[in-house]
């Protein structure tokens, strides 16, 4: 469990903070910077449609396996050492993009880049829990911010950039955030310094058994899926959403990104507020509930009345994926050690990514098939309310060290 003495937030730990808020500014940038700018890529290469539909599966792709076997890792090294690691590979992805010259360059560049993400993405919830028992929703709730702004960043300053010094300049500047984000790590390692007063930063053997018991322990699977549900609506409306919104609504294209900025946007309130919450609450499932019953207004109101309240639907559906952060704090919360919290971090990530990397493919199925919007909203509500039937189980305290 996090520990109970409450100390300065800069206590012998400012360089951690420091690194864990600069590896939350690296885990979306170079997913959102890519997509706007394919039309310039096309200047230089070809790129077809088939293409950009895979480069726009390896983010979740790499984030699932990554994060499945990010714990074999640290099971060897410790967990600041394999983030020096995955980040060193954000950064050579990045440069490798930057430098590619054909689709398979790109794409391989894409998926190194994407694999340190993925790694990056399991082993922030342990680091906050190994450097800040005592504030860890106070930090989770800053960090999830800085990714919230990471992913709106991007888009808006991708096309200038590109225009004006070209899309390999577009992509490729942001490996100077990757190389700031690796100094704090590196300096940690280097001066061996302790990551908590009654903590090291050495390596801790890891209990031998604990990456098979997270595949047991109901607590792993019921808050599974719970990130599966976020990852599932989110990669699902990144998707379709600004299409959805013009069949059914009737918006134009502007009206549709400003939308889809709106649902991008619900996330920051929720990263600022969820994380902080959850570590004080004694039933959380209540959290959980609120974020179904947004998921569910929202889909409804686009069923039933698209174009009477366009705006407060998309903010609600935005506010649905609350149970991102509240995910993320559960890891910690519901683990006693840092190897706990490891294992429960790949298994819920990596289990949760997979099953987000089929959202856009089920959704665009769906409406293949029927020719319409609402089976396959229909088929996401279904998705929220099963997220609260496994409220119930995460809301209960038990730890995954006691199943």
């Amino acid at each position: 469990m996090p520990d109970s003495r409450r100390l300065p937030l800069w206590h012998g730990r400012t360089l951690a903070l420091l690194g864990i808020l600069l590896v939350a500014a690296n885990l979306r940038t170079a997913v959102a910077a890519l997509s706007p700018i394919y039309t310039e890529i096309r200047g230089d290469f070809a790129l077809s449609s088939v293409a950009v539909g895979a480069l726009g599966m390896l983010p979740p792709v790499c984030f699932a396996v990554f994060g499945i076997i990010a714990p074999f890792f640290t099971r060897r090294v410790s967990l600041e050492r394999v983030m020096v690691v995955a980040l060193a590979a954000i950064l050579a992805g990045h440069l490798i993009r930057s430098s590619s010259g054909s689709f398979v360059v790109l794409a391989a560049g894409s998926a190194l880049t994407f694999a340190g993400m993925g790694v990056g993405n399991v082993l922030l919830p342990p680091l906050v829990k190994r450097y800040f028992p005592d504030r860890i929703g106070f930090v989770t709730s800053f960090y999830v911010t800085v990714m919230s702004f990471s992913t709106l960043l991007p888009p808006l300053i991708a096309v200038p950039v590109a225009d004006s010094l070209g899309w390999r300049i577009s992509v490729g500047m942001w490996a100077a955030v990757s190389l700031f984000a690796i100094l704090p790590w590196l300096t940690i390692v280097i001066r061996r310094k302790p990551a908590h007063p009654d903590h090291d930063v050495e390596l801790e053997e890891a209990d031998p058994q604990i990456l098979r018991r997270v595949w047991r322990a109901p607590i792993a699977w019921a808050l599974a899926g719970i990130f599966s549900v976020s990852a599932v609506n989110a990669y699902a409306m990144f998707a379709w959403l600004p299409q959805i919104l013009h069949d059914t609504a009737g918006v134009d294209a502007a009206q549709a990104g400003v939308l889809l900025s709106l649902y991008s946007g619900m996330g920051i309130p929720a990263g600022l507020l969820i994380p902080v919450l959850t570590a004080r609450m004694k039933n959380v499932g209540l959290l959980i509930h609120v974020g179904v019953a947004c998921f569910v207004i929202g889909y409804l109101g686009l069923i039933v009345l698209p174009a009477a309240g366009t705006w407060v639907w998309v903010a609600l559906i935005g506010l649905g994926p609350l149970i991102f952060p509240l995910s993320l704090v559960l890891i910690n919360l519901r683990t006693r050690t840092h190897e706990g919290a490891v294992a429960l971090s790949g298994f819920v990530q990596g289990l949760g990514y997979s099953l987000g990397a089929l959202g856009p493919l089920a959704v665009g199925l769906l409406h293949q098939l029927t020719g319409e919007w609402t089976i396959a909203m229909v088929c996401l509500v279904g998705t929220a309310i099963a997220a609260s039937l496994a409220g119930t189980v995460v809301s209960r305290p038990r730890l995954l060290e006691d199943h």
